[in-house]
């Protein structure tokens, strides 16, 4: 059934070219038709007085979500997980894969595969198993091994050209032609989960990797002597940086310290979410380790901090509550820098004529309100 002709009014709009006030959006065939100020078009108004009209989200690294996890090769947990997400306003997915031995990995990355043909899903991301013991975090270290050539050719070839990311640690035997193999076959490479010194992050840089994985978590700290991987990746211009704005993760001086460094051309909001996102506090798996989740914070038994259960209109307010950002700086990093670097920006990520009608509400306090995906409510702000 085609998406009904609507016309969102009233609103600020969030657009490349700025914000317009008392703007409106005329939403056709399941697209962006005409973006404009003033008095709106005829049609099927829907009244936006006081609220943010901006682009839908877009994640970059999550886990599940709704009680689904991307790490079951059930198809119906992804589907749940996807669904959950999109009701917090992600309208565009990357499924992220945790450390597993590379035939487990591989049916996963099979089963994912078609949701990604089909477009449920923007592409698979792998966070390992080509990480650092020293940096594991949530991700079992008897699991965790080199990025040899061929095991990186295994699950690229598992993928079919759905795998879009893979993070790993440079400083692994490997590490930087791994990045170039990478690079070769059309994949971002990240750094992440690392233990790496500034010298061997450089090479992994100069070699094409251009997303830091969750900057400062899972990875050696900052040191004014040794500045490591944060010193390398916050600094280099060619370098995306995750950030998980949960305030858990990262201090909101942290936030605002790489926010306001990397600006809105190179930061990225990710959830880094688990199953247990919008499923409530209780007991999950995270791959094969058992993570509790007590007052939505996802934990190990030895309290390492395992993903999150943050969804995507948390982070973008907590980055211009806390992170001292201006709406449009946290447009660029829930949905116009990340829709750029998964090369999709000609489709999503900004509210321009011609591209998808992904589209969020938001009330003056910057709640959620209504959530459009391809011209269809799936959240109703009536």
């Amino acid at each position: 059934m085609n998406a009904p002709e609507l016309i969102l009014a009233g609103g600020q709009v969030v657009t490349p070219d700025g914000v317009l006030d008392r703007g409106w959006v005329r939403v056709s065939g399941g697209k962006i038709a005409e973006v404009g100020t003033g008095p709106a078009p005829e049609g099927q108004v829907v009244d936006l007085r006081g609220q943010w009209l901006v682009p839908g989200f877009v994640d970059i690294h999550c886990h599940g979500g709704g009680g689904g996890s991307f790490t079951s090769i059930e198809v119906d947990q992804a589907r749940a997980a996807i669904a959950a997400h999109l009701k917090h306003g992600t309208t565009t997915m990357m499924a992220s894969l945790v450390s597993a031995p590379l035939p487990d990995l591989t049916k996963q990355i099979s089963a994912l595969s078609d949701l990604v043909v089909d477009g449920e899903l923007a592409g698979i991301h792998l966070e390992g198993p080509f990480l650092s013991s020293a940096r594991c975090g949530a991700h079992d270290p008897a699991i965790l091994r080199a990025p040899e050539t061929s095991a990186v050719q295994q699950v690229l070839d598992a993928g079919r050209g759905t795998v879009r990311m893979v993070t790993l640690a440079p400083e692994l035997p490997n590490g930087v032609e791994a990045v170039r193999q990478l690079v070769d076959h059309g994949v971002i490479a990240a750094v992440g989960h690392t233990d790496a010194v500034l010298s061997q992050v450089v090479p992994a840089v100069e070699a094409g990797a251009t997303v830091a994985t969750h900057l400062f978590n899972a990875m050696r700290p900052l040191h004014h002597r040794e500045p490591g991987p944060i010193g390398v990746l916050l600094e280099d211009e060619r370098v995306t940086v995750e950030l998980i704005c949960d305030l858990v993760h990262l201090h909101p001086a942290i936030v605002q310290l790489a926010a306001s460094h990397a600006g809105t051309g190179r930061t990225v909001l990710v959830t880094d979410a688990i199953s247990a996102t919008d499923a409530g506090d209780g007991t999950y798996e995270l791959g094969k380790l058992p993570v509790t989740v007590t007052d939505g914070e996802a934990r190990l038994a030895d309290g390492s901090l395992a993903g999150s259960t943050l969804t995507m209109d948390v982070a973008f307010r907590n980055l211009v509550e806390s992170g001292g950002q201006s709406v449009p700086a946290a447009v660029a990093a829930a949905s116009t820098k990340p829709a750029q670097l998964l090369g999709l920006d000609d489709r999503i990520g900004a509210i321009r004529p011609g591209l998808a009608a992904d589209l969020v509400v938001l009330n003056p306090d910057l709640h959620l309100t209504g959530v459009l995906k391809n011209g269809t409510w799936a959240v109703d702000p009536s």
